[in-house]
C-alpha cells in the first residue's frame, strides 16, 4: 500500500493479520443471529464478555511473542534439523499431518498433566459453546504449544513453512466451536467437526477427556480417545468456576496446584500432584482459595447501566486492539507498553464490574495515569503534566464523593 505525502512515496507496512479481529467478530455476530432465528439461547452476556476478554488478552500477547516463537523455530532449524526439507505439495501435506499429530499429543497431555492443565483450563471454563469460546486461549497455552511444535524444525521443516502452517491450522478450530451446525455426514469420519468438539468441551462423565483432535479425528480413533456425540452435552468444568474475575480465571488452578503441593506430606506426593493427573489436586483447595481471594457478594444483580458500561469498554478495547495490531510497525515501544497496560486494566475492570467489586474505582486512577503517560510521551509539554496534577489533586480531594458517584453510575444504585 502506498501513501503520497509532499510529493514523495512512502511504503506503508500494515499488519493485515489485524483484520482477523473484525472477521472473527463478524462470524460471532452471524452465529448469534442464526441462533436467535432458531430460537436458541447459545449466548449469555457475562459468558460472552469473559470469552472475548480472554481472546483480547491472547491477541495482545501474540504481538510480543510471535517473533520469539519464530526465533526459536529458526534457531532449532539452523542447528538441529535432521532433514533438509524444501517446500513441495507433498511436504506441505506432510507438515499439516505432523502439525496436527503434535497438536493431538499436546492437547491430550494438557488434559492429563496438572502443570499443563493450568495453562489449558481457561479454554474449558465457559458454560456455553459458541464461536466466542474459541477465543479462550491464554499466552501460557501459546508458550506450551510452542514447546511441543519445536519438534517440527528439528525434523527439518523450515520456520517459514511452520509459521504459515500454524496460521492456517489455527483458523480451523474457530469454526468447530458452535452448536448451530449439526453432524456433517462422511466428514465425521475424517475431520474434527463441531459435533466432535462439542463432546470435547462437555462435562458429562462419558464425554470427559475425549476427542482431542484439532483438524483430523483420525488420531483419536487411532489412540482410543474418540466418542460420538449422543447425549446432549453439558458445557464447562466439572466443578464450575462461578467467578467473572479476569485474573481468577487465569490463575485459580495454578493456585490450587500450589496449595495442594504446599499441603502434601512427601516429595513424591508433590511430584505426583504437579506431573500427574489434575484429579490429584486437592478438591478442597478451590473453596479455601475462593474464600481467601474472592471476598464479595454471594449474588450479583445485572442492570442495564452495568452491562452497557462493560459493552462500551469491550467495544473501545476491540477498536484499540485492532488499530494497534494494524499499525504495530509504527507504534513506539513505550506506547506499545502503555496500550498493553491500558487494555489489561480494562479487562480486569470489566471482570470486576461483573462481580460488582467496589475496588474497581481505583482502576480508573491507573488508566488515567497510563493515558497521561502516553500523551506526554507523544507531546512532551509541561501543560500535560500540570493538567494531570490538577485532575489528580481534585480526584484525591473529592475522592469519597467521586467514588460513590462512580459506583452509583456503574451499578445503578445496587447495594454493593
Amino acid at each position: 500500500m502506498l501513501s503520497f505525502l509532499n510529493n514523495k512515496i512512502y511504503a506503508v507496512h500494515l499488519n493485515y493479520l489485524a483484520f482477523a479481529v473484525p472477521l472473527f467478530l463478524a462470524f460471532m455476530g452471524l452465529e448469534y443471529l442464526v441462533a436467535s432465528k432458531q430460537g436458541k439461547t447459545y449466548f449469555r452476556f457475562n459468558d460472552t464478555v469473559l470469552n472475548i476478554s480472554v481472546g483480547i488478552a491472547e491477541r495482545l500477547a501474540d504481538t510480543f511473542t510471535v517473533g520469539l516463537f519464530y526465533f526459536v523455530y529458526r534457531y532449532l532449524y539452523e542447528h538441529y534439523a535432521v532433514f533438509n526439507i524444501r517446500p513441495s505439495v507433498l511436504l506441505w501435506v506432510a507438515l499439516l499431518l505432523c502439525t496436527d499429530f503434535v497438536w493431538y499429543w499436546y492437547h491430550r497431555l494438557a488434559h492429563e498433566v496438572t502443570l499443563f492443565w493450568c495453562a489449558h483450563v481457561v479454554h474449558h471454563q465457559s458454560e456455553e459453546f459458541n464461536y466466542t469460546v474459541s477465543a479462550r486461549i491464554t499466552v501460557f497455552q501459546a508458550f506450551l504449544r510452542t514447546g511441543f511444535w519445536a519438534v517440527l524444525p528439528v525434523i527439518g521443516f523450515p520456520p517459514g513453512m511452520i509459521t504459515s502452517m500454524l496460521l492456517v491450522h489455527g483458523l480451523y478450530p474457530f469454526f468447530i466451536h458452535t452448536r448451530t451446525i449439526g453432524k456433517l455426514g462422511i466428514l465425521e469420519y475424517i475431520l474434527v467437526t463441531p459435533s466432535h468438539h462439542r463432546v470435547h468441551h462437555a462435562s458429562n462423565p462419558q464425554y470427559l477427556d475425549r476427542n482431542y483432535g484439532d483438524v483430523f479425528i483420525i488420531w483419536d480413533k487411532l489412540f482410543g480417545t474418540f466418542t460420538k456425540e449422543e447425549e446432549e452435552p453439558v458445557y464447562g468444568l466439572t466443578k464450575p468456576l462461578n467467578s467473572n474475575s479476569f485474573l481468577w480465571q487465569h490463575f485459580h488452578f495454578v493456585l490450587e496446584m500450589l496449595y495442594s503441593v504446599r499441603h502434601a506430606r512427601t516429595w513424591r506426593e508433590r511430584f505426583r500432584i504437579v506431573f500427574g493427573k489434575p484429579d490429584n489436586v486437592d478438591p478442597a483447595a478451590r473453596a479455601v482459595l475462593e474464600e481467601r481471594f474472592l471476598i464479595g457478594k454471594d449474588t450479583v444483580t445485572e442492570t442495564p447501566k452495568l452491562n452497557n458500561y462493560v459493552i462500551w469498554q469491550i467495544a473501545v478495547t476491540l477498536v484499540l486492539l485492532f488499530s494497534f495490531l494494524l499499525l504495530e510497525h509504527y507504534v513506539p515501544v513505550f506506547i506499545q507498553v502503555c496500550i498493553s497496560m491500558l487494555i489489561v486494566c480494562t479487562l480486569i475492570n470489566c471482570g470486576a464490574i461483573l462481580e460488582q467489586k467496589r475496588w474497581v474505582f481505583y482502576l480508573e486512577y491507573a488508566r488515567f495515569v497510563i493515558l497521561v503517560s502516553s500523551v506526554y510521551y507523544c507531546w512532551p509539554q509541561p501543560v500535560v503534566l500540570l493538567g494531570a496534577v490538577v485532575v489528580m489533586a481534585g480526584g484525591f480531594y473529592f475522592h469519597g464523593a467521586l467514588r460513590q458517584r462512580y459506583l452509583d453510575l456503574v451499578y445503578g444504585g445496587i447495594e454493593n
